[in-house]
């Protein structure tokens, strides 16, 4: 029995280090499953659209085996209808997701944590490597809850 495809959206601030970081392991999670799951990322600030994730974010991320391909884009109007899910990385950014959501807004916004810990993943921007290797275990950990969730528990096929 095929699933029905997920679409998902992951949201921080500038959209180069959290989200560019969650959408490259949950692709990589839902892909070792083999589960149908669409995902990007986006910022809710504009500060460097075009741009390639911080090179710590590509870094944590090849060190892991987790391919990462991704530009620096903002949230549009257009993303409350486009995706199943919208999950944001903070309370902040929820906050301001919930704020700029149209009134027929049809994805689930959400903390990414919401699938774990309910706790937010920090923005390692300013800090060291350790921050990003944080910031990746949680990753890890709510898109896996995130998976479990949707789809139901599934071992990997890979």
């Amino acid at each position: 029995m095929s699933e029905k495809e997920v679409s998902v959206l992951i949201v921080c601030l500038g959209n180069i280090c959290r989200s560019p970081m969650g959408h490259a392991v949950l692709e990589h999670e839902a892909k070792k499953r083999g589960l149908p799951v669409v995902v990007d990322s986006a910022g809710t600030g504009a500060y460097h659209v075009g741009k390639l994730s911080d090179e710590r974010t590509i870094a944590t991320c090849k060190k892991h085996s987790v391919p990462i391909n991704h530009r620096a884009r903002v949230v549009e109007s257009s993303d409350f209808k486009t995706f199943d899910y919208i999950l944001a990385s903070d309370s902040a950014n929820l906050s301001n997701l919930k704020s700029m959501a149209p009134k027929d807004s049809t994805a689930t916004i959400a903390l990414f944590g919401s699938y774990g810990d309910n706790k937010p993943i920090a923005d390692p921007y300013y800090g060291g490597i350790d921050g990003f290797e944080k910031a990746y275990d949680q990753c890890v950990r709510y898109s896996n809850e995130f998976l479990d969730q949707v789809f139901g528990k599934k071992e990997s096929v890979l």
